[in-house]
């Protein structure tokens, strides 16, 4: 059973910058597609920024420019940097993950994971 962690949240002044990280752990795995969450108590999580498994990226209209997702095969980490931060982008930041299985070297099946949430405080 392959487990996400996020990491790299934290308290940030309006206009700095964060660096998400979501590791993926486990064996004989790759991942496919991810994404970046948010959600704010109270509302519905929103896609803040996608990447598939062949490196295209895509962004919510509020953070082009500012965001970027990036990926790390070797290390099956995924990370988020945010920059020029914003206080309504406080909120807890989760990634979600196809993680396909692999016997005897091919994928054999796939299972959609979330992490556990890294908290984003931006104060003004």
């Amino acid at each position: 059973q392959v487990q996400l962690v996020e990491s790299g949240g934290g308290l940030v002044q309006a206009g700095g910058s964060l660096r998400l990280s979501c590791a993926a752990s486990g064996s004989s795995f790759s991942i496919n597609g991810v994404g970046w969450y948010r959600q704010v108590p109270g509302k519905q999580r929103e896609l803040v920024a996608a990447t598939s498994s062949g490196g295209s990226t895509n962004y919510a209209d509020s953070v082009k420019g500012r965001f970027t997702i990036s990926r790390d095969n070797a290390k099956n980490t995924v990370y988020l940097q945010m920059n020029s931060l914003k206080p309504e982008e406080k909120a807890g930041y989760y990634c979600n993950a196809e993680i396909l299985y692999h016997r005897g070297g091919y994928p054999h099946s796939s299972q959609t994971l979330w992490g556990q949430g890294t908290q984003v405080t931006v104060s003004s």
